[in-house]
């Protein structure tokens, strides 16, 4: 079933873009002592584990400067 369009009025349609409500909204509740703690802790253990990650992984991505190739076995040297 077709909708048929109705034209509306220019000048509604740039009255709707100027409308401003007169009413207000509430103002925001402010969060409790508890709720800011919990905040606190919850982005202190996000910065933590990435520190924590970056501490772990950066010898594995550290590159040598000169291998060992000395190194022996104990079964190459006739022990």
């Amino acid at each position: 079933m077709l909708r048929r369009r109705e034209p509306v009025p220019f000048a509604f349609v740039a009255e709707a873009d100027r409308f401003r409500s007169n009413v207000t909204p509430p103002p925001r509740e402010r969060a409790s002592a508890g709720e800011m703690a919990g905040r606190w802790l919850i982005g202190l253990t996000i910065v933590a584990g990435l520190v924590g990650s970056l501490v772990l992984g950066m010898p594995a991505l550290s590159q040598d400067q000169a291998p060992a190739q000395n190194q022996q076995s104990q079964a190459s040297q006739g022990h």
